[in-house]
C-alpha cells in the first residue's frame, strides 16, 4: 500500500529546517534525534500531560468528571492530528484498528482483575474509561510517525504473514493465560529468532547524503518498552489506573516491561499494514538505493 506522505513531510520538513537552522552545529545530530523523538511521540506525549494536568486540578465537585475530560481532550487531540496534517488518513486508520485490539483487551483484563480504573466517568463502558484506548492509539501514532520521521528501512525482514501469526499469537496469549499455560517466554523466544538479523536502518538528517544507521529490531523493541514502562508509572502513581494489589505510588512490576515488549510487536505488525513499502526481504545498504524523501 503506497502512502501519500506529502502533506505530512512538507510540514515537518519546514519544522526540521528551522530547528537545525537554530542549533549549534557540534550538537545538532543529538538534538536533532531527540526532537524527532519527541515529534514522532508528540501524541501520547500530550495524553501523558493531559493525565498529569487533570490529576494536578481536578476537583470531585466539578461538573465534569476527569476521565470523561481525557477522553474529550484525547478525541479533541486525533482531530487535531489530521486537521493539521501530524498524521495521514491511512496511518489513523490502522492506528484505530490497534486502538480497537486495545479497547477489547482493557474489558477483559479489567473483568479477569488484572487493574482497574477506580474514578467515575459517563464515557465508560464495561468499567473502562473510552479514553483508555487512545492510549494504546498512541503507541501505534508513535509507530507511524517514527517510521515517517527518521524514514526507516527494516531489512531483511521476516517473511510478513509470519510476522502476522507472532503478533496474533502474542495478542491471543494476553487473554489464553488466564486460562491455559502461559506460552510467553517461547514469544519471546520467537520474536529473537524471527527479528536478530532484522535492522533498523534510519537517519537522522534529511540532508542529501546523509549517514544512515541502525539498530537491531529486537534492541529497539526493548528500548520503546523501557520507555513506556516508565510512562505507565505516571500512570499508576496519578491513580488514573492500578494494576491489582498495587497501592497508588506504588512502582509497576518490572515483569510488565515483558508485556510491553510483546505488545509493542502486536503494535508494529499493526502499523506494517500501511508500510509495507519499508519492509525488505533482504539486506538493505543505503548506496545502493535510490534518494529518500526528505522528513524532519
Amino acid at each position: 500500500m503506497t502512502l501519500d506522505h506529502k502533506p505530512t513531510r512538507s510540514l515537518e520538513r519546514r519544522l526540521g529546517d528551522w530547528a537545525r537552522s537554530h542549533l549549534p552545529d557540534g550538537l545538532v545530530g543529538l538534538i536533532m534525534f531527540v526532537l524527532k523523538q519527541g515529534w514522532a511521540c508528540l501524541f501520547g506525549g500530550l495524553l501523558l500531560a493531559g493525565i498529569l494536568i487533570t490529576k494536578a486540578i481536578w476537583h470531585p465537585d466539578w461538573g465534569v468528571h476527569r476521565y470523561d475530560a481525557l477522553f474529550l481532550f484525547a478525541v479533541g487531540t486525533q482531530a487535531l492530528f489530521l486537521t493539521f496534517r501530524l498524521e495521514t488518513w491511512e496511518e489513523a486508520r490502522v492506528i484505530l484498528l490497534f486502538h480497537l485490539t486495545g479497547t477489547a483487551m482493557e474489558w477483559f483484563k479489567v473483568h479477569a482483575g488484572s487493574w482497574s480504573y477506580p474514578e467515575p466517568g459517563l464515557f465508560k463502558v464495561l468499567d473502562v474509561p473510552l479514553f483508555s484506548g487512545f492510549m494504546y492509539a498512541s503507541v501505534g501514532s508513535y509507530m507511524a510517525r517514527v517510521i515517517r520521521v527518521f524514514d526507516m528501512r527494516f531489512a531483511p525482514f521476516p517473511p510478513f504473514w509470519v510476522t502476522l501469526t507472532l503478533a496474533v499469537a502474542i495478542y491471543a496469549n494476553f487473554f489464553a493465560h488466564h486460562f491455559l499455560p502461559d506460552i510467553r517466554l517461547g514469544l519471546f523466544l520467537a520474536t529473537v529468532i524471527l527479528f536478530a538479523r532484522t535492522r533498523i536502518w534510519f537517519r537522522i538528517s534529511s540532508a542529501p547524503g546523509a549517514r544512515h544507521l541502525w539498530m537491531p529490531l529486537p534492541v529497539a523493541a526493548a528500548l520503546s518498552a523501557l520507555a513506556l514502562w516508565v510512562a505507565e508509572n505516571v500512570g499508576t502513581a496519578t491513580g488514573t489506573w492500578l494494576y491489582s494489589g498495587q497501592a497508588v505510588g506504588q512502582m509497576v512490576s518490572f515483569s510488565k516491561l515483558g508485556s510491553w515488549y510483546l505488545l509493542l510487536y502486536v503494535a508494529f505488525a499493526t502499523v506494517t499494514l500501511v508500510v509495507r513499502g519499508a519492509l525488505y526481504p533482504g539486506p538493505w545498504r543505503p548506496s545502493t538505493q535510490g534518494p529518500l524523501e526528505q522528513a524532519l
